[in-house]
């Protein structure tokens, strides 16, 4: 049943003892002032230079630990969250991905080491969270094959089981009120401008309440037992956000090479001026 009101779940991705300590720390002060029990992405052994924003955090899995001993649920991000693999997997949302077609065998072998990473650190891990949101077939089986029974992606309005796996749907990436469904907001604390911070500020004091967790969901939706409606809501809702970033990384693309023209105009202005 779509649960109305509406139900969130808050998660922090790209965490990692080089995430930004300043934006975290912001974001942290809001996990404890709301009592939100958030899904924290964890990157067992980050290898992506773009994320390493900060000194490394010698405090960073202390950390990690007192908030899962609060509540929040521990989910492993990925590996190395490198984007190596030319696919994109079920949601196709990027065009690289770290774990979508990569062999099944060395699938298991990086989450396995993964998990006995996070497990290193004192940490539970119940949960996966692909990178760019690339995994396929294969990612589900080796999941199933190393005891981890649930991921956070998808676009549904409520938990579907797919491959023995069950999906507690991720489709938001900023706060925006919805009148029933389950949805889920991704803050990646390491880009989280000022003004979302506040917003999400905002947003929790207003809506609270309505915040749930890893937990609770697991334990009041039946995941088995999905209606053909929710099926297209959840299709739709993936057509909708790929239509988006296209839209969007279309854009990017045209006010690149726009740039990139006026900068031509401008070196060939400057070549002639020197001629005279």
């Amino acid at each position: 049943m779509v649960p109305k009101p509406a139900q969130y779940i808050l998660r922090f991705d790209d965490l990692c003892p080089t995430v930004s300590q300043r934006r975290w720390q912001r974001l942290q002060s809001l996990i404890e002032e709301f009592g939100i029990r958030p899904i924290l992405g964890i990157i067992p052994d980050n290898r992506n230079p773009t994320l390493d924003i900060s000194e490394p955090d010698p405090q960073f899995w202390e950390r990690m630990r007192t908030l899962e001993a609060r509540g929040a649920t521990i989910a492993v991000h990925g590996y190395q969250h490198r984007s190596e693999s030319p696919e994109g997997g079920f949601l196709s949302l990027h065009k690289r991905s770290e774990f979508a077609g990569v062999p099944e065998a060395t699938q298991r072998k990086w989450i396995h080491l993964g998990l006995e990473i996070l497990r290193s650190h004192g940490l539970n891990p119940r949960l996966w969270i692909a990178p760019r949101h690339g995994f396929d077939w294969a990612t589900l089986d080796a999941l199933c094959a190393e005891g981890i029974t649930a991921l956070s992606d998808g676009f549904a309005r409520v938990p579907i089981m797919r491959g023995g796996v069950t999906w507690i749907p991720q489709q938001l990436w900023e706060p925006m009120e919805k009148s029933k469904g389950l949805w889920t907001i991704c803050i990646h604390p390491n880009t989280a401008a000022n003004d979302l911070i506040e917003e999400l500020r905002e947003f929790l004091r207003q809506h609270a309440a309505q915040f749930t967790s890893v937990d609770r969901v697991l334990a009041e939706f039946d995941a088995t037992h999905v209606t053909l409606t929710e099926l297209m809501c959840e299709r739709m809702e993936l057509w909708r956000t790929q239509f988006v970033r296209y839209r969007k990384q279309r854009a990017l693309k045209q006010r690149a090479l726009k740039q990139r023209a006026l900068r031509q105009r401008a070196m060939q202005e400057q070549g002639l001026q020197a001629k005279q």
